[in-house]
């Protein structure tokens, strides 16, 4: 009896340490590989400086409070609320100790692109690498080296303020497992090149999805009500639909929404508001072609 009781254990041992070890296997952090990012040439700066403000990078990543030229000391600190705890936005000027001035092309691809640090750790889609996932590697190379360009900083973030389960890093492996991904967010009935420029700008470098679309429970994007409209993770309000059906608007031309990118100002003369307002900034030093690029897409998409 007791011999049986043992081995009944030892099986249920084993079966726990296959389970957890496949676990580790499906889940683990899974990097670029540092060839993945070698002979993309010299970079383009003036893509970069694209780059930087399709992806709004000022908008988290400038201390708090800053305004004009000192937003482009990109110190981190801003604390973004969330159901999960508190997240706080990191440094990531090119200051070689606080910031990511010792970061490698490869090791800020793999945040941006797979979410994973230079350390080898998951990071949190907190940074929006679920979306980052599906930028081209020439436009993280640009990136990156326009980061270098701008002011050190030697601000240094808190850690993320979170409960339990959501502190433990290597549940994110899960996460990805589920979500992460660099396929297009929609099926679109036409493409031309304007829509596939249009829809590479939102679902990828801006990024628009991660406020615009509604989530599940586990944080992952509920696919489809794609841009749909969900609730403030800050608590305040919602952030409101912006398919073709949408009530807000789902009515706007092409032109009108070209026009409200640019200016800010919407078909009717009201002006941009809240967490819009530095989105519309950063979309309107972009050329005049993509904010064309980003309408047709917005029209594209599938009304919900």
């Amino acid at each position: 009896m007791v011999r049986r009781f043992i081995r009944v254990l030892l099986c249920l041992i084993g079966v726990g340490v296959l389970g957890g070890g496949a676990f580790y296997l499906v889940t683990a952090p899974d990097p670029l590989p540092e060839s993945h990012w070698a002979g993309l040439g010299a970079p383009d700066l003036a893509n970069g400086q694209m780059v930087f403000w399709a992806g709004g990078c000022v908008s988290c990543h400038a201390a708090p409070g800053s305004e004009g030229d000192a937003k482009l000391t990109l110190a981190g600190g801003l604390a973004l609320k969330s159901p999960f705890g508190t997240f706080h936005v990191p440094n990531i000027s090119p200051d070689e100790t606080a910031g990511i001035g010792g970061w490698t092309l490869a090791e800020f691809g793999n945040a941006m692109k797979r979410g994973v640090g230079p350390g080898g750790q998951h990071l949190y889609p907190s940074f929006p690498y679920g979306s980052y996932s599906r930028m081209s590697d020439k436009d993280v190379n640009d990136l990156f080296a326009f980061l270098k360009t701008l002011p050190k900083s030697a601000n240094v973030a808190p850690p993320h303020d979170l409960p339990f389960p959501y502190n433990i890093r290597l549940a994110l492996g899960g996460w990805k497992f589920l979500y992460l991904n660099d396929q297009p967010r929609v099926a679109l009935a036409k493409s031309d090149d304007k829509i596939k420029r249009g829809q590479y700008l939102v679902e990828g470098p801006g990024h628009c999805g991660e406020c615009h679309t509604p989530r599940d429970a586990l944080g992952g994007f509920k696919a489809d009500q794609w841009l749909a409209g969900a609730p403030n993770p800050e608590g305040k309000g919602r952030i409101p639909d912006i398919t073709p059906a949408s009530e807000s608007i789902g009515s706007w031309s092409e032109a009108d929404i070209v026009s409200y990118l640019e200016t800010g100002f919407t078909p009717d003369f009201d002006s941009v508001g809240g967490q819009m307002v530095d989105v519309q900034q950063n979309i309107a030093r972009l050329a005049a072609s993509d904010r064309e690029a980003i309408a047709a897409y917005l029209k594209a998409v599938p009304g919900r």
